[in-house]
């Protein structure tokens, strides 16, 4: 594994503390482990692509899609630090409250999970988010997301089964490319 700022976060923000008890012996391995309902913690070497892809800078505001057990989340906050924000949703309510729960535990105040508002995708704001990481597969590239990108962002999402890095240019432009393929639980859109 790299030595970088991501694999520092990784060594900082256990992947135990965010899976259930009996999952927690599992933890250091690599793949994918079920949270309930269906819903995953992804493997930890996806986590670790899909945030070097993401490129989070200190200081950054960042929207966390399909948060679940909070461990992304908990990994931004690591990476924005305290001068930065990190915002998850989760659609399912059981899962956002034990996800906050985790999160609040991780004791970094600037991130918090909450429940996905019904009918919305993502967390609108006016200024945008400077990152999206978005962890389930959506059929094609939500543009309600992509709305949601500031000037100057980026989002980490996949797509059908590629790993998609949108970039939203200074001038509003935006680009796409693909990094890998993955497989990931399915993006509900309302």
């Amino acid at each position: 594994m790299e030595d970088d700022d991501v694999a520092a976060a990784l060594r900082a923000v256990p992947r135990g503390g965010f899976l259930p008890r009996l999952q927690r012996p599992l933890a250091a391995q690599d793949r994918p482990l079920e949270i309930g309902h269906g819903q995953t913690c992804s493997q930890p070497s996806t986590v670790a692509a899909m945030l070097r892809l993401l490129r989070v800078p200190r200081g950054a505001r960042v929207l966390d899609v399909g948060a679940g057990s909070g461990w992304t989340t908990a990994l931004l906050a690591h990476l924005v630090g305290p001068d930065g924000e990190v915002f998850g949703v989760e659609r399912r309510a059981d899962l956002a409250a034990w996800g906050a729960a985790n999160v609040a535990r991780a004791g970094m105040p600037w991130a918090r999970e909450v429940r996905a508002e019904e009918g919305v995708l993502g967390r609108p704001r006016a200024d945008g988010w400077d990152r999206i990481l978005v962890s389930a597969a959506a059929d094609d590239l939500p543009a309600a997301l992509v709305g949601q990108v500031a000037t100057g962002g980026r989002m980490v999402i996949p797509v059908r089964h590629a790993m998609v890095l949108v970039e939203v240019d200074d001038d509003g432009a935006v680009r796409t490319s693909e990094h890998g393929t993955y497989a990931f639980v399915p993006l509900i859109e309302d």
